[in-house]
């Protein structure tokens, strides 16, 4: 089975390449933004015709959060018409294209996790592009998997766990907001649960929505607080409220994620978050 994996130089993408050698079965094109320019129709048609691709996972994004605010038209483009363009092209050679999307749908104001059938609100321009980005799929796919994820960290590029490892050590004193929940999610995790999935999911006519994250519940400063003691980090870390640092992005403050359809359907075991950036960490090691 053929798979192209755009944006391949992310943290997604990155983990796809490492866990390759466990599908063997799996021939991977590997494409960034200088191989392929996923906002451009032409290219993209162009490049699916002369590769055939059975799957397509796009690992490519727009995830400044807070830059998106000013430069929602830039974000709309990778995030949106970019989207538009997979699927039209997936489309005419009948190829599945697998989609991330973000718990930033929503607006955080559930107390219970949210499941695929839940009403979507987002409150950031980040959250409106990606949900337009599903809407993309589910308009111009014949075959299509969009899996919502939250709070991406891996071993590779930046995130909050390179973040915080880095001013740990630089810093004598962290402050980091406790009134904002989700689950931190190990990118290697989400990499393997769609290369495990595909082959089922290469099978099915129109486009399924999941949710996955890692197991589990946790604040940022429960996130900083394992990441610094794994590390064996000594910074003082502060709790505190989101409105004592405010960001130009508002965030959901409630944004986990239920797993049971993805579960139930392509019975998976999803580790547990922290046991996830141990790994990740000694993998940093």
């Amino acid at each position: 089975m053929r798979i192209l994996v755009t944006g391949s130089k992310g943290q997604l993408g990155n983990e796809i390449r490492v866990l390759a050698e466990d599908y063997p079965d799996f021939d991977f094109i590997y494409t960034d933004v200088d191989e392929l320019d996923i906002t451009d129709q032409l290219k993209v048609e162009a490049f699916f015709v002369a590769n055939k691709p059975q799957v397509i996972i796009n690992c490519a994004a727009y995830t400044a959060v807070d830059k998106a605010e000013t430069d929602e038209a830039i974000a709309y483009l990778i995030n949106a018409t970019a989207i538009e363009n997979l699927s039209k092209s997936a489309t005419k050679i009948e190829a599945l294209i697998v989609q991330i999307s973000t718990d930033y749908v929503f607006d955080g104001k559930s107390y219970l996790p949210y499941s695929e059938t839940d009403e979507t609100n987002p409150k950031s321009a980040y959250g409106r592009t990606k949900l337009a980005g599903e809407n993309a799929v589910f308009e111009y796919a014949s075959k299509g998997l969009i899996l919502r994820t939250s709070w991406l960290y891996s071993a590779f590029g930046n995130n909050f766990v390179k973040t915080m490892t880095k001013y740990g050590i630089e810093r004598e004193e962290l402050k980091v907001v406790y009134d904002q929940v989700g689950t931190p999610t190990y990118a290697r995790d989400l990499a393997k649960a769609i290369l495990d999935i595909i082959p089922s999911a290469i099978q099915h006519s129109g486009t399924e929505l999941f949710h996955y994250s890692n197991e589990g519940v946790a604040s940022w400063y429960d996130f900083a607080k394992i990441i610094l003691d794994f590390s064996g980090i000594n910074c003082n870390l502060i709790p505190i409220r989101t409105k004592d640092y405010p960001l130009p992005a508002p965030r959901p403050p409630f944004s986990v994620l239920s797993k049971s359809k993805i579960k139930d359907i392509y019975k998976i075991k999803i580790p547990y978050w922290s046991d996830s950036v141990k790994n990740c960490i000694q993998r940093l090691g």
